[in-house]
């Protein structure tokens, strides 16, 4: 081998290492990498308590009320339970002794209301065993899953996902959490919507076709549950309408009443 071609491996290698040593710095820098922009972090007030619950993922249970499932056309003797997703920034917090407004959304004629008791996990994992599944709960708060029915029901006509019905802003309407500790668990419970003084669903939470253990452990078979995800644990018989103007008012035995006007 001459030298000259001696002289232009050695630079070669030389050069090699040396892409080799800023490629690492340049791995190395990235992982202080900054976002371009600043994506606000959906939260929840927790009653007592300076800090907020940040929420990572809404999943929501369907048709968890026999008789609700009777009026949506299903027979909950036969099937197992089901969940859809809302975003994190569906949220709408709703003070304790306030009444939150709530803007009616676009795109819809049929606004549907339906009243729920929401878990709030603390931690999570994958085929949680029902005996486990509580361990996970970190608190409890009043929902409202609000469902632009029309939409919905023409996706589901199409055999179309229908997340347009129920995945959009201020849907995923809530009450401060409770802390498990303070509360204890909820597996019965006068659970009730009354709009403008009315009373429209009336339930008990002992109705609920799979409790919340159940929930989080079937959940946690198809997907990981980690903390900061909470579940919307279903909503009785009864659902129905409301337009601009009315009051809706929620109530469940062991929580605050949760109160919003329709804008």
């Amino acid at each position: 081998m001459t030298e000259f071609n001696r002289r232009n491996i050695l630079a070669g290698g030389a050069a090699a290492l040396a892409g080799t040593t800023a490629l690492g710095e340049t791995a190395d820098a990235e992982i202080g990498l900054k976002a371009v922009f600043p994506v606000a972090q959906a939260t929840i007030p927790i009653v007592g308590l300076k800090e907020v619950f940040p929420v990572r993922r809404i999943y929501c249970i369907g048709r968890n009320y026999a008789a609700h499932a009777r009026e949506m056309g299903s027979d909950p003797t036969r099937e197992p339970p089901f969940f859809f997703q809302k975003p994190t920034d569906a949220i709408q917090n709703v003070a304790i002794g306030t009444v939150g407004d709530h803007p009616y959304p676009p795109l819809t004629k049929n606004y549907h209301y339906e009243v729920e008791l929401v878990a709030a996990l603390k931690s999570g994992g994958s085929n949680i065993s029902p005996e486990k599944a509580l361990e996970c709960v970190y608190g409890y708060a009043l929902g409202l899953d609000m469902t632009r029915r029309d939409l919905q029901r023409a996706m589901g006509d199409q055999k179309k996902p229908w997340e347009i019905g129920k995945s959009f802003d201020n849907s995923a309407v809530i009450g401060p959490i409770h802390p498990v500790i303070k509360t204890g668990h909820f597996a019965k419970g006068a659970i009730s919507l009354a709009v403008n003084g009315t009373v429209k669903q009336s339930s008990d939470l002992s109705n609920m076709i799979w409790s919340v253990a159940e929930q989080i452990s079937k959940l946690s078979e198809a997907c990981e549950l980690k903390a900061g995800d909470i579940i919307y644990s279903g909503t009785p018989e009864n659902v129905g309408p409301v337009v601009k103007g009315d009051v809706i008012l929620c109530k469940l035995e062991g929580l605050p009443d949760m109160s919003i006007k329709i804008v």
